[in-house]
């Protein structure tokens, strides 16, 4: 049987050649055969350079070079998807998913898990992030329509009906945490304690952390359409009353009663806050929807080598 080892890459070139080499080493004690598939986003440090030195001694390892940078959702989608292996297993390049958890993973697929994710007990990242994170992931699970995974990172286990399911799937901007979760495959956890990245730089900024989690809202929940419909009302209701109140002392008294800027200022600020920040929700579910509708596809290559 055979086993894809993916790893998605931009920027690591402190990394790489550790990556490749421990992931070697680990394989060599485990009964499969194997292939190393990294799908690089266009690197510009040097990255590239080595993955080719190490694809043309080793034809085993598969290197896709993208033609730009299409980030950190899409591409480590496509790399998965280029797999048909009898399982693909996914982990990040700087080794904040522990290579030790391969072996792991596989145990547990060997025991019928079609889909086994590696789940952050704890991290040496900033404790601020961490909890933020696991705050996020609660709240996205309360107000989703299915049961999302927790303290996940997508790294993980994958075999090959689960590939085949998602292969199926046209979404050129996924949510791949939940979408693994819609599939109807039980899902094995296998628990760890995320280490800090020793070399590189981290590509996760508040940006990029904020656009997985508008994304993650956005594509598996309509709780806020319903609670933009809810809150649009509730307001309607108190400035309707509002109006009416000030309508009724202004006919009781004409000459006297004088509006005043202060309600009229409070009216506007108040109703314009509440619009801003709804179609502010509503331009994000515009925009995924405009981004299914052009139907682009998730990467565009530049170069393959050993496939």
């Amino acid at each position: 049987m055979k086993i894809t080892v993916c790893t998605p890459t931009f920027n690591e070139k402190e990394n790489i050649r550790e990556l490749y080499s421990k992931i070697k080493d680990i394989f060599k004690k485990l009964d499969y055969d194997y292939e190393h598939l990294v799908i690089d986003n266009n690197s510009n440090d040097g990255t590239i350079k080595i993955l080719k030195e190490i694809a043309s001694e080793d034809k085993n390892f598969k290197v896709i070079i993208n033609s730009k940078n299409y980030g950190h959702i899409k591409s480590p989608f496509h790399g998965l998807l280029q797999s048909d292996s009898d399982a693909t297993i996914l982990m990040a390049s700087d080794f904040q998913d522990p290579i030790e958890l391969i072996p792991k993973y596989i145990k547990e697929w060997e025991k019928g898990s079609k889909i086994v994710l590696g789940k952050k007990n704890n991290s040496e990242e900033n404790k601020l992030i961490f909890s933020l994170r696991s705050f996020f992931y609660k709240f996205l699970n309360s107000i989703s329509e299915s049961d999302l995974t927790i303290n996940t990172t997508g790294s993980g286990i994958f075999d090959k009906k689960v590939i085949e399911k998602l292969k199926k799937i046209n979404d050129p901007l996924p949510y791949f945490r939940g979408l693994i979760t819609e599939l109807g495959f039980d899902i094995a956890y296998i628990e760890f304690d995320q280490p800090q990245r020793i070399l590189g730089k981290t590509k996760n900024n508040f940006f990029t952390l904020f656009d997985i989690a508008m994304l993650g809202i956005v594509k598996h929940s309509r709780k806020p359409l319903r609670f933009m419909v809810l809150v649009g009302f509730f307001a309607s209701v108190i400035c309707l009353f509002i109006s009416v109140i000030y309508f009724i002392y202004k006919l009781i008294y004409w000459s006297t009663f004088a509006l005043g800027v202060a309600p009229i200022v409070i009216g506007i600020f108040f109703i314009s806050s509440i619009q801003i920040t709804l179609l502010g929700l509503v331009g994000e579910y515009i925009g995924i929807i405009l981004i299914h509708q052009r139907n682009m596809p998730l990467v565009e290559e530049k170069e393959r080598i050993n496939f």
